[in-house]
């Protein structure tokens, strides 16, 4: 088995989802639940197949997004992995919806920084291993971070 590290290119001011699911009508339904969770969200989303044709389905409202799902659907390479890009929106508001639909197995992550996934490749394939999300801490938060993080988060609308 072999380990690689797939960086994964972010458009500018996305967000990514990566999860994993098993049937081929994952792409409608991450369509419909996005299309359905904001009329402002643009969205973009890739799903490998894992039998038949082995195909990445691919799906959206915005083609620079769904283009970046389908190239980081292919540089994964792991089949039944899926990956979406967001705009004017952020995962908080579809991760639940997306989690509830019923071929949906697992979130891996939801991340505007940057990520590399971890995909384990055997003889059969690939699978993804896990994932390495922004960068490692660089100490605990002081009094004054709590205040930036509380105004943070009223300035985009999470907090009144």
């Amino acid at each position: 088995m072999e380990l690689h590290a797939v960086s994964l290119a972010m458009p500018d001011d996305s967000n990514v989802i990566v999860g994993q699911a098993h049937f081929i009508k994952t792409i409608v339904d991450l369509h419909e639940t996005l299309a359905t969770a904001s009329a402002s969200l643009r969205f973009g989303a890739a799903f490998c197949e894992a039998s038949g044709p082995c195909l990445v389905r691919r799906t959206g409202n915005d083609d620079e997004l769904i283009g970046a799902a389908v190239e980081a659907a292919l540089a994964i390479g792991a089949g039944h992995c899926f990956v979406v890009f967001l705009r004017d929106g952020f995962p908080v508001n579809v991760l639940n919806q997306l989690k509830t639909i019923p071929e949906v197995c697992r979130v891996i992550c939801a991340t505007a920084n940057p990520v590399e996934v971890l995909v384990a490749e055997t003889e059969q394939g690939r699978g993804i291993a896990g994932v390495v999300d922004g960068s490692s801490p660089s100490g605990v938060e002081t009094d004054d971070d709590v205040i930036e993080r509380l105004e943070l988060l009223r300035r985009i609308g999470y907090r009144v």
